[in-house]
């Protein structure tokens, strides 16, 4: 698709309006319905957007870790909705991208991120509403993926996380639940903190073992049939 690539190669900047339609299809000499299709495709990939009005038409927009990790949770969403996802698989490939994040975040955290993921573990977590609990639980873990350094780490693990938690923020946890994710990630970020790699990585490790009923039981009560392995 020259249109793609023309974007990628920064032919078409970011911000530049397309021709219209029909402008496009005599340039490319193609039908109007072929541009149209093509534009989709390039709307799907976070590489244009659509405005309306009198100042609408199609911008070029350059596509972001952020944008690229939301369209896989997305995909991962649809995937659960249909059964085609087992839990197990899931937790697994979290075991698989958070552990080793873990650990690389132990080698490679700044001051910055040491002070955003102390700023993610609530004093009192007890007094919060569970909704907002589960907001700083989150964002622990996006801390932790963020200070690993790997964006493309950072894609996969951040949108297996969100659907994970989504189950889990739906189903009745108890106050000890809350109180000992707290204590998890307190070992979690002093292990970060000490550049302790295989430290963090054991935490994590465990962390993830000990949450692993919790969110089979809420599977389970969602009605979903593919617990897994």
């Amino acid at each position: 698709m020259r249109l793609r690539e023309q974007i990628l190669e920064g032919v078409l900047e970011e911000g530049s309006r397309l021709p219209k339609e029909t402008v496009l299809a005599e340039e490319f000499g193609v039908s109007r319905a072929t541009i149209r299709e093509a534009l989709r495709l390039l709307t799907a990939q976070s590489l244009i957007r659509t405005a309306k009005g009198a100042g609408g038409g199609s911008f070029v927009t350059v596509p972001s870790a952020g944008h690229l990790s939301e369209s896989l949770r997305s995909g991962i969403d649809l995937l659960t909705a249909a059964d085609d996802l087992t839990l197990g698989e899931l937790l697994e490939a979290r075991e698989l991208l958070e552990v080793p994040a873990a650990r690389l975040a132990a080698r490679r955290r700044s001051e910055d991120d040491l002070v955003l993921l102390y700023e993610a573990i609530p004093d009192r977590p007890l007094q919060l509403p569970t909704k907002e609990q589960f907001v700083y639980n989150r964002d622990f873990h996006s801390c932790v993926i963020a200070a690993c350094g790997n964006t493309l780490l950072s894609i996969a693990a951040q949108p297996v996380f969100a659907v994970l938690q989504t189950h889990l923020s739906r189903s009745r946890l108890g106050r000890s639940w809350h109180r000992s994710i707290n204590e998890h990630h307190r070992g979690i970020a002093a292990a970060i903190e000490d550049s302790d790699e295989q430290g963090a990585e054991e935490q994590m490790r465990d962390h993830l073992m000990w949450l692993r009923p919790y969110y089979e039981k809420a599977w389970r009560a969602a009605g979903r049939t593919t617990v897994g392995a």
